[in-house]
């Protein structure tokens, strides 16, 4: 099995998910926190990336599902801030 650039750029996607998620579940960010929603985004994207180069129907699935999620706690947040 070979590790090729895609791959490490999918990789920092998930760390980056499961990092802001760690940070929602210690009481370091709160959901309405746009840095929550603008880090699940960022992840997603990056996995999408990954995605491009090395396909797989499902998680291409959850990663814009997830990214779309994002984008509107995204515009909520910005919204609610005026």
């Amino acid at each position: 099995m070979s590790y090729h650039w895609h791959d490490f750029v999918g990789n920092v996607g998930v760390v980056i998910i499961l990092l802001s998620y760690l940070l929602l579940q210690i009481g370091k960010v709160k959901i309405e926190d746009w840095r929550y929603s603008a880090a699940n985004g960022l992840g997603a994207l990056l996995i999408l990336i990954s995605l491009y180069f090395a396909f797989n129907l499902s998680s291409f699935v959850i990663e814009l599902a997830w990214l779309v999620i994002s984008l509107f706690g995204l515009f909520k947040a910005f919204n609610a801030r005026g």
